[in-house]
């Protein structure tokens, strides 16, 4: 069992408690089993971070910690707890907890070669594609990200794409003690801005996009201030991939000393794309292109349209290249990627109608994926799409735009409003989209319904916002909820008995 002096080693802090019950040099050999900052998991020989979160103070648990057995405590401010309790005073719970959360598992990311993602879009699925290429060349590698944390075979599912400090370097130290080389995970803008990654330096970093996005009451105050996150990664890696073609790549780039290489279709850069074309085979949807790097060609083709695509993989490609992976091994791999819940097919009994779900849940990522559909010339493109709960109205209006323009038929529904109405979510999105062709429907599985109900021989069905999420998150409770299940037998259900048009 680890002891309190080990825990809070290269820390700051002040130390308060009674003087009277401990010596500075009992307090410092306390007996530290764990780390928690949820109170629920609290018990004797735990350290209890007080954690200030967007709808709770830890601080305003410790109490109830202390009851459970708590008697070390890390906080922002003195707290009025029983004189047996310790409290570490810092200035900052969240970058104390990176710090002694490393210290606790004894800095196993020091272990591991580190690759972050960061970016408003591409982040899951350029993650999957790095993912896939190096485990095709028998490379040991984790992922983590939006699908959770997989390695040696098991999948862990997580509250954020970017979990907490102390989760990472749990799952870090599990991922050396099995061999585990490398990891490939998401870094969110939220996940810079709340500390999730302080102390992690990483051996590579992507940039794929940015956007504005994320900002609200309880994200980013501003796009300066998405963007200041954003960047940050680049002050602790060693080596950076930019989207040569994004319309911050200079910014980014003059932000940072380490090194640089570029990736694009438009603009220079070290690898870039040509002969970019979209592919139909039966079920399967596709891109195919020449990758050239250093002016020698590789023919790539994915089993992933949209010239999204193509930027995710070029971002892997030059990735997997730093890591002495050839650009061939890479193309070779891609041919299988897989990328749950991105434009993923799902076929059903009504075989003349394409169903696709995709993640897509902001207003870009949801235009590049109806356009993508676009190009395979559908009868009409039926979308159904909702917002989260608790999120700026900007991107409401953002993801009716996209669909307005470029959707025949508008279904708004519910996605994860946890505790907004989603009457009122509904409205913000219908507000912006033509009455003749916008139907609310607040129930997913009923929208779902409905969608396949009205679809004809050659329509395209998009449900976007779900992707690979297999629940509903209302009232902050995550109830199941599986989007592909329920489009397989709703459409089971339709076709044994009458197709019936809904207007």
């Amino acid at each position: 069992m680890k002891t309190l002096i080990t825990v809070i080693e290269k820390t700051e802090y002040s130390l308060s408690y009674n003087r009277d019950i401990y010596s500075q040099s009992q307090v410092l050999e306390l007996p530290v089993e764990n780390i928690i900052y949820n109170s629920a998991e609290a018990r004797e020989n735990t350290v209890f971070f007080c954690i200030t979160g967007s709808k709770a103070d830890g601080h305003n648990f410790a109490v109830s910690a202390y009851e459970k057995g708590v008697r070390i405590f890390v906080c922002e401010r003195v707290l009025p707890l029983a004189d047996d309790a310790v409290q570490i005073v810092v200035e900052d719970s969240r970058i104390s907890l990176a710090l002694m959360s490393a210290n606790f598992f004894g800095h196993p990311e020091k272990k591991l070669k580190i690759i972050g993602v960061t970016g408003t879009k591409g982040k899951s699925s350029v993650c999957e594609m790095i993912y896939h290429i190096f485990s095709s060349v028998n490379r040991q590698i984790a992922v983590i990200g939006t699908i959770g944390i997989k390695f040696a075979g098991k999948t862990t599912q997580t509250e954020n794409s970017t979990p907490e400090s102390y989760i990472l370097y749990k799952n870090f130290s599990e991922m050396s003690e099995l061999g585990i080389e490398y990891v490939v995970m998401e870094v969110s803008s939220q996940a810079i801005y709340l500390k999730r990654v302080y102390g992690i330096e990483f051996d590579a970093a992507v940039v794929t996009n940015i956007y504005e996005d994320h900002i609200g009451p309880s994200e980013h105050p501003n796009f300066e201030h998405y963007k200041s996150c954003k960047k940050e990664i680049l002050s602790h890696t060693k080596y950076a991939f930019i989207n040569a073609d994004d319309l911050y790549a200079d910014e980014f780039s003059s932000h940072t000393s380490c090194e640089i290489r570029k990736y694009g279709i438009n603009k220079p850069a070290y690898i870039t794309a040509e002969n970019i074309e979209n592919f139909k085979a039966g079920n399967l949807f596709g891109i195919s292109f020449d990758c050239i790097c250093r002016d020698r060609p590789t023919c790539v083709t994915l089993p992933v349209p949209g010239k999204f695509s193509v930027y995710n993989a070029l971002a892997a490609i030059s990735v997997c290249k730093y890591f002495g992976i050839g650009v061939f091994d890479s193309a070779y791999a891609l041919k299988t990627v897989s990328i749950k819940g991105r434009f993923e097919i799902v076929p059903t009994s009504l075989t003349e109608v394409t169903c696709i779900i995709d993640y897509a849940h902001n207003g870009k990522s949801l235009m590049h994926v109806l356009e993508t559909i676009r190009q395979y010339e559908p009868c009409r493109i039926i979308c159904v799409f909702g917002s989260v709960g608790g999120r700026t109205k900007m991107r409401r209006r953002e993801m009716a735009l996209a669909a307005e323009v470029l959707a025949d038929v508008c279904i708004i529904t519910g996605d994860n409003p946890d505790n907004e109405p989603v009457s009122e979510i509904i409205e913000d999105i219908a507000e912006h989209i033509s009455p003749e062709k916008c139907f609310k429907i607040p129930d997913r599985a009923e929208a779902i319904r409905c969608a396949l109900e009205m679809a004809e021989s050659g329509d395209f069905i998009l449900f976007a916002g779900k992707g690979h999420e297999d629940y509903q998150l209302i009232n902050g409770k995550k109830i199941f909820f599986s989007e592909k299940e329920t489009i397989r037998n709703t459409a089971q259900y339709i076709s044994e008995h009458e197709h019936t048009t809904i207007t």
